[in-house]
């Protein structure tokens, strides 16, 4: 099981990226809530620790526990982004899953240019190019249920994803998953 980890020290991450292998990919997002603090993969954590004391986590996540949900018209998996990457990226908008929605229910590529870092709807690709990727993040379950059953049918896939989901909130995320 990959965990996710929320750390303090943004400028420890930046002082010790020069220091990792050529090549070395550190996916980091800060948290848009509290400033300081930092969600990063069980992978990039790894590299940090690598090259110094062990960061310390304030939290640690199991990645299962940000739910994606992909819909039956995924479409350039080549340039996906890595789970834990995406994963993390919604935890730094204190969102509880995310859905892909590069393409809506009738095939047609989705248009949308977020206005700040708290739109709920973003774009994530994997580094090194490829079609980007539109990406809509859920604060609640119930945001979910609207918006799949809004956007794919209230008799959908979808719609049961939404459904699924175990949490209500971040706050009921944190509650049920949250190592500290």
């Amino acid at each position: 099981m990959r965990r996710l980890y929320l750390i303090a020290g943004g400028d420890e991450i930046a002082r010790r990226r020069p220091l990792l292998p050529a090549g070395s990919v550190i996916e980091a997002w800060a948290d848009l809530y509290t400033p300081g603090l930092v969600w990063v993969s069980e992978e990039s954590k790894a590299l940090l620790d690598s090259v110094g004391e062990p960061l310390s986590a304030r939290l640690t996540l199991p990645g299962e526990g940000v739910p994606v949900y992909y819909g039956p018209q995924l479409r350039d998996i080549d340039s996906l982004p890595p789970e834990d990457s995406l994963r993390t990226r919604v935890l730094s908008a204190h969102g509880i899953a995310v859905a892909w929605i590069t393409l809506d229910r009738f095939g047609q590529r989705t248009t949308y240019q977020p206005q700040t870092p708290t739109d709920p709807a973003f774009h994530l690709r994997r580094r090194g190019g490829g079609p980007g990727h539109l990406w809509r993040l859920f604060s609640t379950k119930r945001e979910a249920m609207t918006y799949m059953a809004e956007s794919y049918g209230h008799d959908s896939e979808a719609v049961e994803w939404a459904e699924s989901l175990t949490v209500e909130d971040f706050d009921s995320l944190l509650k049920r998953h949250a190592g500290r």
